[in-house]
Order: C-alpha cells, then sequence, then structure tokens
C-alpha cells in the first residue's frame, strides 16, 4: 500500500492532481482543503495517501495531514458513504469542523455539503460519534485548534451533566468564548434551566 508521496506537482486539476515520483506519474484525488495549500506547479509536495483498490481501478487519494487521511478512512467505514462521499466532506468541512459537527449533533451543517442529504448526514452523525474525537481531533486537526466548546461539553460531562444537557447548554453559547468563561456560562444556563 502507497501510504505517503513525495515528488513534484506537475498538474492541479480539482479535485485531481499528478505528482510525479521517481520517474512515475501518479494521479491523486484531494479534497479541496488540501487543494488550496498545495504549492505551485513545479515544486515539490509530499501528501499522505490512501490507496483504494477496486475490481475496476486502483484509485490513490491524497491528504495534507495525516488527520484528514484518518477522517477519510472513518468515513469509508460507514455503510453507503464512498470515497466521493468522504472526500465531499472533507472538502465542506475541516476535520475540526467535522469533529464538532458529530460532538454536537449538527447535522445542518453536513447537509450543506454538495451530496450529503438528510439521511446521509444522520447517519454520519451516529457512526461517527465517538470515533473521531480519540482518533483524530487529538492530534491537532489540521494545525488548528479543537473548537473550545468541545472542550465545555468535556468539562460539563465530567461535572456528571448528561451529555443532552452539555449539548443544549453550549448551543446557546456565543463564539469565541474562553473555555473558562464557556464553563462559567454554560454552568449558569444550567443552573436555570
Amino acid at each position: 500500500m502507497i501510504g505517503r508521496l513525495t515528488g513534484v506537482l506537475l498538474e492541479k486539476n480539482p479535485p485531481q492532481i499528478l505528482v510525479e515520483a521517481g520517474g512515475v506519474g501518479y494521479e491523486l484525488e484531494v479534497p479541496m482543503s488540501t487543494f488550496y495549500v498545495l504549492p505551485s506547479t513545479g515544486e515539490s509536495v509530499t501528501l499522505y495517501t490512501h490507496l483504494q483498490v477496486r475490481e475496476d481501478a486502483h484509485l490513490l487519494y491524497g491528504f495534507a495531514a495525516e488527520t484528514e487521511r484518518r477522517a477519510f478512512r472513518q468515513l469509508l467505514k460507514i455503510s453507503s458513504v464512498g470515497a466521493r462521499t468522504a472526500l465531499a466532506v472533507l472538502s465542506g468541512l475541516s476535520v475540526a469542523e467535522l469533529v464538532q459537527a458529530v460532538t454536537m449533533q449538527e447535522s445542518g451543517r453536513l447537509v450543506k455539503i454538495p451530496g450529503v442529504g438528510k439521511k446521509t448526514a444522520e447517519r454520519l452523525l451516529l457512526e461517527l460519534r465517538g470515533k473521531l474525537g480519540t482518533d483524530v481531533a487529538g492530534v491537532g486537526a489540521v494545525n488548528r485548534t479543537a473548537p473550545a466548546s468541545t472542550d465545555v461539553i468535556n468539562a460539563l460531562l465530567g461535572l456528571g451533566y448528561s451529555e443532552k444537557e452539555a449539548l443544549h447548554a453550549v448551543k446557546q453559547l456565543p463564539e469565541g468564548q474562553s473555555l473558562s468563561d464557556g464553563i462559567r456560562a454554560a454552568l449558569k444556563l444550567l443552573s436555570k434551566a
């Protein structure tokens, strides 16, 4: 299996790219999140890869970060979610945003992605619950810090609140609060309920 590829970027035709490594040109499909961080053609590039062998083709997918590849592989494990849908999800949301959507059970964010309907979004939320947080988010999802709301939820769960109560409180919090302010505000909301 090809796990990583380093070579010269020859072509960029979204979502496909062509990378020459060792005299061989590899065609890869990449999510748009990876496509936007690629260097100019003619420059060196390193990508984490996933090789999918089918009866009619061998397909190679490339990712700028290991966390994207892990999320892609988790998405592929879900029944009726193929590589195209997985690429669409990673093109529409960063890994950190996907983790947050799953943690907060926000199907509305997933439905906005082309090719993801309501049923698929609900299946993604159900099947990814608890799998992305430990497997992907802890690695520093695509060079972004995990959203403070996830930490607030974990703090509330640690204090004995149910997941439903914690999610409800965090949804009411304003964006951009620090962790301590978020926990304080969430506790105030829960004490009023």
